[in-house]
């Protein structure tokens, strides 16, 4: 799946929240996900390189955690990220077969979430960091064969400086 996402580091959470909710868009409960994020071992910031993530994700404590495989590139020069997931059942097989492809660990990110559906295609998240000052909120826009990848770019900008923020953060959290 191609799809444009932009982040942006938010001045007031609850002010961002209250914005959407007075438009009728109202954010799921806070869940938990817990990324392990590896790369291969020439790995080089703002290259095409694939990054390989596993992610544990928690939307209630009497329901079992759910496991992904997740691969995703940035390709750097068009601004698109290419994202595949797999729900996996057996985490640590999943992790050895990482680890024997010689991909390496170089992060792990934990967040509080919440998630909000805009439309086809079109999700916000918003994300507190473990370990990290501030609170972010992300739009993710799936693109279609014949989008324009610097239009549905731009959308999203504006949609976040619509709703008054416009701090906007290019890194993956695992590098800020």
């Amino acid at each position: 799946m191609r799809k444009v996402i932009v982040k942006c580091k938010l001045k007031n959470r609850d002010e961002f929240e209250r914005k959407l909710s007075d438009i009728d868009l109202d954010f799921s409960q806070v869940y938990w996900q817990h990324d392990r994020i590896y790369v291969p071992r020439n790995y080089k910031p703002h290259s095409n390189f694939p990054r390989l993530i596993m992610r544990t994700e928690m939307r209630a404590v009497d329901k079992p955690a759910k496991y992904s495989f997740i691969l995703k590139r940035h390709i750097e020069d068009s601004g698109v990220d290419i994202t595949e997931e797999t729900i996996i059942k057996d985490y640590e097989k999943m992790v050895n077969i990482i680890l024997q492809l010689g991909f390496k660990p170089v992060a792990e990110i934990s967040r509080r979430r919440q998630d909000l559906k805009m439309g086809e295609g079109n999700f916000i998240f918003l994300d507190k960091i473990e370990g990290k000052s501030g609170q972010y909120a992300k739009i993710e826009s799936e693109l279609t064969s014949v989008d324009s990848i610097t239009a549905a770019k731009e959308d999203l900008k504006r949609t976040f400086e619509t709703l008054g923020e416009s701090n906007f953060v290019e890194n993956a959290y695992f590098e800020i």
